[in-house]
Parts: C-alpha cells; sequence; structure tokens
C-alpha cells in the first residue's frame, strides 16, 4: 500500500462445514475413549459425503464405543438433522473401519516403559505464535474471523435467523502497521466476507442485510470499520446445497482455520482425533503455551516457537525462537529461557497441560487457540 501498510487475510469455517464435520467427529471418538480410559492411543480418521460417514483408523483402548451412536448425535448437534438441509442424522450411512494401534509404534513409543519415558509418538515439526496485537495475544485477522463463524452458529441455533444452514466460511482482511520495533499494529478492516448456507426462500437482499446486522456488527469492534470497508456477502448468490451434499469433507483439512489464520507457520499435522501421545498435537498446544509466555511476560511482542520431535525419542531435537525483532532479550536468549522454564518430553507435557481429560470436542471448531478455557491458553511465570 502507498503508506507502506499491507493487508492480511485469514479465514474460518462453521461447525457446518464438510471438514469440520469430520474433525467434530473424531475428537468426540477421541473424547468418549478417553472418559473411560485416559491412557487410550487414538488415530481417528474421518470422511464425509452426500449420506455417507466414514470413520477410520487405529485405537486402542478398554473403552466400549458406541460408533453409531456418538457420529449420529454429533452430526445432530451441529444441525444435520433432516435430509432438507442436505445431511441426516438419522439416515446417513455410517461405516466404520477400525484397527488397533500398530505394535511396532506401540512398541516404540509406549510398551513396556515407565509412564515418564514415554517417547514421541512420530517426528514432525511443530509451531507455535503469539502477538501482543490482541488482549489474547491472537492476530487479529484471525480471531474476527473465527469469531464470526461462532456468531454464524449462534445466530443459527437460537433461531435469530431462521433462514440460515449450518455450513458457512468467513474471511477477514485486516490493514496492518508494521512498526519499526517489528511489531504490527491493526488499523482497521480492509474486508468482511462471509458465505453461509441458506434455505430456498430467502433473498439476497434479506441475506445481507441480516448478516450485517446480526453477526458483523456484534463482532467486529467498531473502530476498525469505515466506510471503506468492502463487504462481501454470499457473493455466490445462492448456497444452498452445502455440507457433505455440496463438497467432501475430510479430518485435518482445516489446519490453518485451527492454529493461526496464516501467521507464524505450520508443521503440517493436523490436531482433531489424535490423543496427546501425537505430538502433532500436544506439542503444538505446548509451542502456544510457551510463545504465549514470552510475549505476556513481556519478553518479546511478537513469538514464533518452533519444536521438532523423533519417534522413539523422548527430548525434542531442536527448539527455535523467531521474535521478529521484537525481542528483550535475544532469540538465543529465548531459547535458554524456554529450556529452564518448559520440559518439552511428552509425558510432561500431557501432564503440564492436563491433556489426558477428555476436552478435545471443545477444540474442535472455532480454532484451538486464544480461548481461555484451555491449559495452553494460561501463561507460565516464566524464570530467567
Amino acid at each position: 500500500m502507498d503508506n507502506g501498510n499491507f493487508l492480511f487475510s485469514s479465514e474460518s469455517v462453521t461447525e457446518g462445514h464438510p471438514d469440520k464435520i469430520c474433525d467434530q467427529i473424531s475428537d468426540s471418538i477421541l473424547d468418549e475413549c478417553l472418559k473411560v480410559d485416559p491412557n487410550s492411543k487414538v488415530a481417528c480418521e474421518c470422511a464425509v459425503k452426500t449420506g455417507m460417514v466414514l470413520v477410520f483408523g487405529e485405537i486402542s483402548t478398554t473403552a466400549h464405543l458406541d460408533y453409531q451412536k456418538i457420529i449420529r448425535n454429533k452430526i445432530r448437534e451441529i444441525g444435520y438433522d433432516d435430509s432438507k438441509k442436505g445431511f441426516d442424522s438419522r439416515t446417513c450411512n455410517v461405516l466404520v473401519a477400525i484397527e488397533e494401534q500398530n505394535g511396532q509404534i506401540a512398541q516404540a513409543v509406549h510398551k513396556d516403559k515407565k509412564p515418564e519415558d514415554m517417547t514421541a509418538g512420530d517426528q514432525g515439526i511443530m509451531f507455535g505464535y503469539a502477538t501482543d496485537e490482541t488482549p489474547n495475544y491472537m492476530p487479529l485477522s484471525h480471531w474476527l474471523a473465527s469469531q464470526l463463524a461462532m456468531r454464524l452458529a449462534e445466530v443459527r441455533k437460537k433461531n435469530i435467523l431462521p433462514w440460515m444452514l449450518p455450513d458457512g466460511k468467513t474471511q477477514i482482511t485486516v490493514e496492518y502497521k508494521k512498526n519499526q520495533d517489528g511489531s504490527l499494529t491493526p488499523v482497521r478492516v480492509h474486508t468482511v466476507l462471509i458465505s453461509t448456507q441458506h434455505v430456498e426462500e430467502v433473498d439476497n437482499q434479506k441475506i445481507r442485510e441480516d448478516l450485517k446486522r446480526e453477526v458483523i456488527t456484534p463482532v467486529i469492534p467498531e473502530k476498525y470499520l469505515d466506510d471503506k470497508t468492502v463487504y462481501h456477502l454470499n457473493p455466490s448468490g445462492k448456497f444452498v446445497e452445502g455440507g457433505p451434499l455440496g463438497d467432501a469433507g475430510l479430518t485435518g483439512r482445516k489446519i490453518i482455520v485451527d492454529t493461526y489464520g496464516g501467521w507464524g507457520a505450520h508443521g503440517g499435522g493436523c490436531f482433531s482425533g489424535k490423543d496427546p501421545s501425537k505430538v502433532d498435537r500436544s506439542a503444538a498446544y505446548a509451542c502456544r503455551w510457551i510463545a504465549k509466555s514470552i510475549v505476556h511476560a513481556g519478553l518479546a511482542k511478537r513469538c514464533l516457537v518452533q519444536v521438532s520431535y523423533s519417534i522413539g525419542v523422548s527430548e525434542p531435537l531442536s527448539i527455535f525462537v523467531d521474535s521478529y525483532g521484537t525481542g528483550k532479550v535475544s532469540d538465543r536468549k529465548l531459547v535458554e529461557i524456554i529450556k529452564k522454564n518448559f520440559d518439552l518430553r511428552p509425558f510432561y507435557i500431557i501432564k503440564e497441560l492436563g491433556l489426558l481429560n477428555p476436552i478435545y470436542t471443545k477444540t474442535s471448531t472455532y480454532g484451538h487457540f486464544g480461548r481461555e478455557e484451555f491449559s495452553w491458553e494460561i501463561p507460565k511465570k516464566l524464570e530467567y
């Protein structure tokens, strides 16, 4: 932009989006395992398409699950309870292909080991990010997109907008100023994009008026909106066929929605359907905990943390920090502070964050970060 500012966009999706249906089903099954057997080993995938749900993966647990009940209840809670909406929890075909955890993986990770000697469940790289641009240390673009998606579900479920159906997407473009110290200041919301599934009978003019009044105004602070803000509200014209009727869904296909909206970095591994022995999930939560703790302590205004693991090895192979030039100390010093304050072996991450509790269905929609209900969002007081 002419004034040196730049635009950045982030998106979110509602719980009726086909990919998010799958995330919620996978995490609902995980939670049902953990309620009975906290040491369950779960890698549960899901796929949906018109009239069909396929659940597959590897699960070792003492819990006896009624997969049909769990899956159909979750689909009904989401809002797909009638074939007129394109998907019906009562009549969809549910297929289950679940086997036990691979024995060689079990041997490498936890079998015949003391609990504290548990190793990482796989190789991989995980990232965490925090920024002081919002009170919850999340990027504003992503936070607003997530809140808009959450508001879409709220006005639908409370029947505030009776014409709305479960599938939907949001996207926010924010104009940012990059400060001399490397920190970022959100200036204004440049563009608001919402696409929401709806009944056939409603017209576009009403949809747009209702979305502005009941969704956008309650969510986006007035200080970020001006007469130049661009609105694209159901720009496709019609969005009647949604959910699995309109598109196929898969667990783990919304990893940027789940994290920071494109800010920072992502290691590629998804979260949903995985028990915390899978460092794709638990270490990513730990990295957010670390990054947020660093920014909360005033040691940096923005912070990216990376860790890497190997299957069969407890300690992370590497720890990396980028404070984007905003650090009060060097990035090398920040790594030393992390090593002093955080034990990043899987057993201790799980213990410190309480990750054997059945908390995961709540994480499967509207982002895993920035929500104070989760343990990894409580900053740790650092010694340095």
